[in-house]
């Protein structure tokens, strides 16, 4: 289990490193899109701010992923942007999908075995 552990936590760490680096130093010429995907994009992209934060994000998970370091943590921060992906993969571009899929099933299962890392966070705390 624990080279299967290794290889999904490279995999997603190199997906979230090389999707990062493409956009944040625009490194390849991004194709065109058309419908409402463009809307999405272009809905992104008006903000200044949302796509540059995502893609961050998304750079320092890979980061800690790639390491081995502070997975358990990079899991549950990346979390939001994994059901975002999924879910505009499912909703707007289904050509993504299998990337959506791959990408929910991976953090699920490096979540999954690091599950001993949550289960303070599900103690009650009776503080008065």
């Amino acid at each position: 289990m624990k080279v299967l552990y290794t290889i999904v936590r490279l995999l997603l760490g190199a997906l979230f490193l090389f999707s990062s680096v493409v956009v944040l130093f625009n490194l390849v010429q991004q194709p065109e899109v058309t419908g409402n995907i463009k809307i999405f994009n272009d809905g992104m992209k008006a903000t200044g701010y949302l796509l540059t934060l995502i893609k961050v994000t998304e750079l320092v998970c890979a980061l800690a992923f790639l390491s081995g370091r502070f997975v358990p943590l990079a899991s549950v921060v990346i979390a939001p942007v994994v059901i975002n992906i999924f879910l505009v993969h499912l909703m707007i571009a289904q050509d993504g999908l299998p990337v959506g899929i791959f990408v929910v099933l991976a953090n699920a299962f490096l979540a999954y075995y690091n599950r001993s890392a949550y289960k303070p966070l599900f103690v009650p705390v009776h503080k008065v």
